[in-house]
This record gives structure tokens, sequence and C-alpha cells, in this order.
């Protein structure tokens, strides 16, 4: 009977440790970068509209995992109504962590045009990573 008792304890703690010990599971390509809007309180972080000449805030915190892959490029492009869309700011980096307040004046007079502004950080490996947010005039 003590043999079973010991038997079953000894098979229950290799059991433990060998769910325990499992392997972390590799990521997907991209999934090491990090970008999202800031949320608190100023920072527009979801499609929205807006009036003319509004003075507006997007607030952008962006990380990566690897100090051997850090962040090397930040952009800023903008698009009218779905079209081509244009860089309005680019920033050379060489950090992990990176945080960016835009700041813009909603200059346009059209009611209804869509703004669509695109954030993209890019790493030393060349993986990117972007979120689009659209601005409407109202």
């Amino acid at each position: 009977m003590n043999t079973l008792k010991y038997s079953t304890l000894l098979f229950s703690c290799l059991i433990l440790l060998f769910t325990a010990c499992k392997k972390d599971e590799e990521k997907e390509d991209g999934e090491e970068l990090d970008l999202k809007f800031k949320t608190e309180e100023g920072y527009i972080h979801s499609n929205t509209t807006l009036p003319t000449d509004s003075t507006f805030t997007i607030g952008i915190e962006a990380d990566t995992e690897s100090a051997n892959d850090p962040i090397i490029s930040f952009n800023i492009s903008e698009s009218l109504n779905g079209g081509s869309s244009s860089s309005i700011y680019t920033e050379s980096l060489e950090d992990v962590e990176f945080e960016y307040d835009f700041v813009h004046t909603l200059e346009d007079s059209v009611s209804g045009n869509e703004h669509t502004f695109t954030f993209t950080i890019t790493n030393r490996d060349g993986l990117t990573e972007h979120k689009s947010l659209t601005i409407s005039v109202e």
C-alpha cells in the first residue's frame, strides 16, 4: 500500500513538473511591436466628427519587447476621403519605448470630408505596426 501511495505521489509531482515547464509559444511576426492610442481625457482615440478649426490631440504609445530590435522609425500619414496618403511627420528613433502627442488643427471647411491619420512604427528588423483613426468634418 505504501508503494502505491509513493508511486501516485511521484507520478503527480512529475505531471506537475512537466505542465509547469511548458515552452512559451513563439510570437508571430509583428506581435513584438505594440502601438496604441492614449485614452486619457483630452486625447482622441477613436473615429470622431469635429467642427472645422478644431484643434485636437492624438496620443501614441509604442513599445517593443526586444532591445535588439528597437523602434527605429515613427511616421504619421494623412489621407483625405480614402485617397492616397501623404506623410506629414517622420521621426528617426532608436528606442524600445516611444510616446508622441500629435496636435493638429482641422482647417478643412467642407462638411463630410474624412481625414484618416495612420500612425506607423518600424523596428530594426523591418517589422511594422499601424493604427489609423478618422476625423470627419462636421
